[in-house]
């Protein structure tokens, strides 16, 4: 007899409409959960994975596609999903009983029945005694213990979470997993299926039966991972370690294998200034440098070795290995970030020097930064300036107004460290006057 999932994702697109163009976050998204597993939805943030994530419990529509809970479609939300979000998303003016009993109070429950199930909630999450405090008065532990709460005091048959435990301190957030696996376990809450979104790759091993890992710009899926490991789970386990690293190569074989040798000059990756380029500090990528080259590396460095090492997640280890990957200083082959010569001469220069390289290989591979100077450069009636405003209206031809914001002032930090151009906040101008 087959299987039968407790809900199915099907041919799931998602549009964004600005202006007269159109952002694709997720490209034909396909995957079923079934009862008695634990999913995990991983990959970088801004991959769509919060988005679809809202299209499963019914907040959002797609655009195309469907989503199918017990053999009915998913139009709005439905009851039998819950869903605890990362931000807590509590009333402040309501106290922990209250803010549990909203969702029974939705549902039409009798005030005693709500009353008895809430605090039977409560004391399940382990908040026994604070039923009457406001959440000012709780730590981001126990308000995460709270939005438990109320997602499992209606009884649900599939629990979404959205990055519920990135918000907490890694002692708090491994307390909070370890006791909702044991509930899980016990099966005390009723629940038949979890699916949940992480951008934390050993969260995702910990806690999860099966792994789907998502591609972004757009959202998709590149695979689909099986974890046959019992509970509860060692990380320092071999089988688990081994796993990790097959994700972290997994998640960037695609994004960065190379087929030229180490000291090959690299050609430019990116052709055209709406590149989304991601978030990187100089500081941080001068120190990543740094310690590649330090003896005991030899100039590479596996990348959950430098995950452990730096105390990095994927979100943060990941803009910082694709800058490097697109100024030419390193790439990564078979999950090892491997520096090349360029990265070699930048880590053991003096400040001015490393100016000058930063400067020379920003303009070659870096669009942007690149068609900002030659902007400057010909504005000789204007002494040299241009607004902000203009290459932020060029950017939006194909970026949202945040990420072109966002990628810009990126690249004006960058184009500042490399004294290419200068930027006055008051005045919102670019210009030639401070750069040699």
């Amino acid at each position: 007899m087959t299987k039968q999932p407790i809900f199915s994702v099907k041919n799931i697109n998602k549009s964004f409409k600005k202006e007269q163009q159109e952002l694709l976050v997720l490209d034909n998204v396909n995957f079923e959960l079934y009862e008695g597993e634990i999913v995990a939805l991983l990959g970088k943030s801004g991959s769509g994975k919060s988005t679809l994530l809202r299209i499963i419990a019914g907040l959002a529509e797609p655009t195309n596609g469907t989503v199918t809970y017990r053999n009915q479609v998913v139009r709005a939300p439905v009851q039998g999903m819950a869903m605890v979000f990362q931000n807590f998303a509590l009333l402040p003016w309501l106290t922990v009983l209250e803010n549990v009993e909203l969702g029974l109070e939705a549902l039409g429950i009798p005030h005693n029945e709500r009353r008895v199930r809430a605090l039977k909630a409560i004391d399940i999450i382990g908040l026994d005694g604070f039923e009457s405090a406001y959440p000012r008065e709780l730590s981001g532990g126990m308000r995460q213990r709270v939005g438990f709460a109320r997602a499992l005091v209606v009884n649900p048959d599939v629990l979404l979470m959205d990055e519920p435990f990135s918000a907490l301190d890694v002692l708090t957030a491994e307390n909070l997993k370890s006791d909702l696996l044991d509930l899980w376990e016990a099966k005390q809450t009723g629940t038949r299926g979890i699916l949940f979104v992480t951008h934390n790759i050993e969260e995702a091993v910990l806690l999860a039966n099966r792994i789907i890992v998502f591609d972004s710009d757009p959202g998709s899926i590149r695979a689909e991972l099986n974890v046959d490991l019992p509970y509860p789970r060692a990380e320092q386990d071999p089988t688990f370690r081994k796993l990790v690293d097959q994700i972290y190569s997994l998640i960037t074989r695609q994004m960065y294998e190379r087929k030229k040798l180490l000291h090959k000059e690299q050609s430019p990756r990116i052709t055209d200034i709406g590149y989304r380029l991601p978030d990187a500090d100089i500081s941080e990528l001068s120190g990543l440098l740094e310690t590649l080259d330090e003896s005991e590396h030899q100039g590479h460095i596996s990348l959950p070795e430098l995950a452990e090492s730096l105390h990095l997640n994927v979100d943060d280890l990941f803009p910082l290995t694709e800058v490097l990957d697109v100024l030419g200083f390193a790439y990564i082959s078979n999950g090892e970030l491997i520096l090349t010569e360029a990265g070699k001469l930048f880590a053991n220069a003096d400040i001015l020097e490393r100016k000058k390289i930063f400067a020379s290989h920003l303009l070659r591979y870096v669009p942007l930064a690149r068609h900002i100077r030659q902007v400057l450069e010909e504005r000789l009636t204007t002494g040299q300036r241009a607004s902000k405003d203009r290459f932020l209206n060029e950017l939006e031809d194909s970026l949202s107004e945040k990420e072109a914001e966002r990628v810009l002032r990126t690249v004006i930090d960058w184009g500042r460290y490399a004294e290419l151009f200068a930027y006055s906040n008051n005045t919102r101008m670019l210009s030639l006057e401070n750069p040699n």
